[in-house]
C-alpha cells in the first residue's frame, strides 16, 4: 500500500508549479509587448492625407425634352383624307404629313380667279371711258364732272382688280393649307386626329415633332445650392469652370452614363416661386437618338475643382455615436477615432471639410480587426496572407534520432 505524501512536500510542489505558469505567462503575453490576448496587433494600412486638387461633380434630377418641339396643327378647317407618315418615325422639315379635302378650297380659288378677271375687265372697260373723256374736255366738248367720273371709275376699277387678286391670293393659301407640313425635322408622335375626323384649324392637336439632336437636358438649381457655390469660390475653396460652362454627362435610371459629354448652355437670371429653383439647360449631341424627349435622368455637371482639398477614401469613413469618423493612426502605433465633417464626393473618395489635416495617417483597410479605440496596430498589408509566425505561433524543432 502506497502512503501519501507528507503535507509539506504538496505545498512546495504546489509552489513550484505556479512559479512555471508565471514564467510562462509573462514570456509570451505582458502588456508591455503590445499585444492582446497573446496575439501580435492586427496588421492595417493608411494614408497619410496631403492636401491635393480634386475634380468636382454637382449631380441633379432632370428631364430630357427636344432642343426644339414643334406643334402640328391645320391652318383651315376640313376633313381629314390622309395622314402621310408613320407614328414615331423620323421626318423632315417641309414633309406633308396630313392632307385635308381640298374640294372645298379649289372651288373658292375658281371662284378668286373669276373675280379677278371680271375686276379686270371692268378695269379695262373704265380706262377706255377714262380715255375717250379726256381728248373731249380738253376740247370743252365734255364737263369736268364727266371727265372727273371717268377718272374715278378708272381707279375704283384699279382698286377692285386688287382686291379680287388679294382674295385669290387667300383662296391659294387655303388651297394649299389643306397640306399640313412639319414645320422642323424630328420624330414624330402619336396622331390625334383619324382620317374622315373634323379638323377645327389650329384649335387641334394633330401630333407633334420633336428635334432630338442635339438634346435639351432641363433641371433646377436650389437657391441655397447657389449661394453656397458662390460664396466657396469667393473664399478659393472652389474653382468654377470660365462663364459657367460646366461639362455636362447625363446617367439613366439604370446607373449607366450616357457616352457622349454635353455642355451647360442656359441659366435662367429668376428664381421659380413655386419650386424655389432656378431653371437651368443642358445640351447634349444625340445624333443615334439613343436619348429619347421625356425620360427621367441624372445631370452631372463637371469641370469644377477644389484646390488644396482634404480627401479620404470612401471606405476609411465610419458612422460613429457623433457623425462620421475615421481611424487616425497615433505615433504609438494606435488606432484612435476622429470625428470628421464631409462634403462633396470625387469618385471614391470623400472630401473632409473639417477634421483632419496634413500629415494625418488614416488607417483605409484592416478596420474590421480594431475592437476598440486606442487598440495597438502594426501598419502592413492586412490582406497578405497569415503565416504562423505572424500569427504568434511557436516554431517546432523535431528532436533529432
Amino acid at each position: 500500500m502506497k502512503l501519501p505524501p507528507p503535507p509539506r512536500l504538496t505545498g512546495i510542489v504546489l509552489v513550484v508549479v505556479l512559479a512555471v505558469m508565471l514564467a510562462a505567462c509573462g514570456k509570451g503575453g505582458e502588456p508591455g509587448h503590445g499585444q492582446h490576448g497573446g496575439m501580435p496587433p492586427p496588421v492595417v494600412a493608411v494614408k497619410e492625407i496631403q492636401p491635393v486638387t480634386v475634380p468636382v461633380e454637382f449631380e441633379y434630377p432632370a428631364q430630357t425634352a427636344g432642343s426644339r418641339e414643334a406643334e402640328v396643327r391645320a391652318r383651315v378647317v376640313g376633313i381629314l383624307l390622309k395622314r402621310n407618315f408613320e407614328e414615331g418615325a423620323a421626318v423632315r422639315a417641309g414633309q406633308s404629313l396630313y392632307r385635308l379635302d381640298s374640294v372645298p378650297f379649289e372651288a373658292v380659288v375658281a371662284r378668286g380667279e373669276a373675280d379677278v378677271a371680271a375686276a379686270e375687265a371692268r378695269l379695262a372697260n373704265a380706262a377706255r371711258n377714262a380715255k375717250r373723256i379726256k381728248p373731249l374736255f380738253e376740247a370743252k366738248a365734255a364737263s369736268q364732272k364727266d371727265n372727273d367720273d371717268a377718272a374715278s371709275a378708272e381707279e375704283v376699277a384699279a382698286a377692285d382688280v386688287k382686291a379680287a387678286k388679294a382674295r385669290l391670293v387667300e383662296a391659294r393659301q387655303g388651297l394649299e393649307y389643306t397640306k399640313v407640313e412639319s414645320p422642323i425635322s424630328g420624330v414624330t408622335s402619336r396622331s390625334l386626329k383619324s382620317e374622315g375626323s373634323l379638323v377645327n384649324g389650329p384649335a387641334d392637336l394633330l401630333t407633334t415633332v420633336s428635334q432630338l439632336d442635339p438634346i435639351h437636358v432641363n433641371f433646377g438649381l436650389s437657391e441655397a445650392e447657389q449661394s453656397k457655390l458662390r460664396q466657396e469660390a469667393a473664399a478659393g475653396k472652389l474653382v468654377l469652370p470660365k462663364d459657367g460652362r460646366f461639362d455636362v454627362a447625363i446617367r439613366f435610371e439604370d446607373g449607366k452614363v450616357y457616352s457622349r459629354p454635353g455642355k451647360l448652355v442656359f441659366t435662367d437670371a429668376r428664381v421659380s416661386a413655386q419650386t424655389g429653383t432656378t431653371d437651368a439647360r443642358a445640351e447634349v449631341p444625340n445624333p443615334q437618338g439613343e436619348v429619347r424627349p421625356g425620360q427621367f435622368v441624372r445631370v452631372l455637371l463637371k469641370g469644377a475643382q477644389r484646390p488644396n482639398a482634404i480627401a479620404v477614401p470612401q471606405r476609411a469613413v465610419q458612422e460613429g455615436a457623433q457623425g462620421k469618423m475615421v481611424y487616425i493612426l497615433s505615433p504609438d502605433n494606435k488606432a484612435m477615432p476622429r470625428p470628421i465633417t464631409v462634403g462633396d464626393w470625387t469618385g471614391t473618395d470623400w472630401i473632409v471639410t473639417s477634421g483632419l489635416a496634413a500629415g494625418d495617417k488614416v488607417i483605409v483597410d484592416g478596420l474590421a480587426k480594431i475592437f476598440f479605440p486606442g487598440m495597438p496596430v502594426q501598419v502592413g498589408d492586412p490582406n497578405a496572407p497569415v503565416t504562423p509566425a505572424k500569427a504568434g505561433a511557436q516554431p517546432t524543432t523535431e528532436k533529432k534520432k
